[in-house]
């Protein structure tokens, strides 16, 4: 069997720093989404519900035919044309009554599509197993039915646009509070310290703490709610540095980079494919002597490629290695393994 598979390239330049509005990288503690969950029913599917196998569909239906006064047996159920299916939404911070929310429809039996069905009413659950929203409407599937083109077939999931009413509200009382919390998408001593500044800079007074790299302590001044005390704090800009990251998905052989992570001198050896980076040398190529302050040699099988440039980085050696034609699995090898040898100083994320 052949396999085929695209290559993505991908360089952001990340590491540089620049002003960021507090609400961009932090959180309040406390308002934040919550996720509901429920089990539900789909009718009229033409032929293409759960089968027999299914039993706890069957049980399921036979348990909502009692309710309108219809009594049988499970196995005397033959249609196919219905389907048990998990409910998921995510319900918003402040979240009132009355509010419409998004929700995604999976089967979880042996339906064959859910293409042209009904969710019946079905309750979402929080973790706290109260109801916080009904949800019941036609399913859209968003035209991938697996048929030509290769597509994959996701008509086992669905979604319904404003398929869900709210009917609990999540209390949270802010307008009352004195003290509130600032949650750092990412822990760092120095962010947290800048805010602190910008923060007691900006209202002239001490209103906010650092209490450890990760969480910023506010007080309320006087003479300001609460809610517009937050307006204000979430805009203010502060300098900031990016985290430096290169996030690699194995599965489409996409790579994404910062274009200014630099790599350190190594020596990688994958398969037929050396890597040669070092420092102050003088480098031998094949029509002329390069003499440089760094430098990489990369080798596929007897050829070689000499990179002039004073600075080498993930974006230059990826790049390389991508025109000599090595395959994208190696290529994420190789930089798993350069990060391995402590050789990138950024973040590796692989999904």
């Amino acid at each position: 069997m052949k396999f085929i598979i695209a290559f993505v390239l991908i360089f952001l330049n990340l590491s540089f720093l620049q002003a960021e509005k507090i609400k961009d990288i932090s959180n309040i503690i406390g308002v934040r989404e919550n996720n509901l969950i429920g089990y539900g029913l789909v009718v009229g599917l033409n032929g293409t519900g759960d089968g027999s196998s299914s039993k706890f569909t069957l049980q399921s239906l036979s348990n909502l035919l009692q309710t309108v006064n219809v009594k049988i047996k499970p196995a005397d159920i033959k249609s196919k044309n219905i389907a048990a299916v998990i409910v998921t939404a995510t319900l918003p911070a402040f979240a009132r009554q009355g509010d419409k929310l998004d929700v995604v429809i999976s089967s979880i039996g042996d339906a064959k599509s859910l293409q042209g069905g009904t969710l019946l009413m079905t309750a979402l659950k929080g973790v706290d197993g109260k109801i916080y929203a009904l949800s019941q409407g036609s399913i859209t599937i968003g035209g991938m039915n697996g048929k030509g083109g290769g597509q994959l077939n996701h008509s086992t999931n669905g979604s319904i646009f404003d398929g869900a009413l709210v009917e609990r509200d999540v209390v949270y009382d802010i307008y009352h509070q004195k003290f509130a919390n600032l949650s750092l998408q990412r822990s760092d001593f120095n962010t947290a310290i800048t805010m602190q500044k910008a923060l007691n800079k900006f209202f002239d007074e001490k209103v906010a703490t650092a209490i450890d790299p990760r969480t910023v302590r506010l007080k309320k001044p006087q003479g300001i709610s609460m809610v517009e005390f937050l307006a204000k704090v979430q805009n203010i800009n502060i300098d900031y540095k990016k985290e430096e990251k290169i996030v690699i998905d194995e599965r489409t052989g996409t790579v994404v980079s910062g274009i200014n992570i630099h790599v350190s001198p190594v020596i990688i050896t994958h398969g037929d494919i050396t890597i040669k980076i070092e420092p102050r040398k003088s480098i031998i190529s094949n029509k002329n002597d390069i003499n440089m302050k760094d430098g990489v040699q990369i080798a596929i099988n007897q050829n070689q490629l000499n990179m002039d440039t004073n600075e080498i980085t993930v974006a230059n050696i990826t790049r390389a290695l991508h025109k000599l034609g090595a395959k994208p699995k190696d290529i994420i090898a190789i930089i798993e393994n350069i990060k391995r040898a402590g050789a990138i100083n950024a973040k590796l994320e692989i999904i």
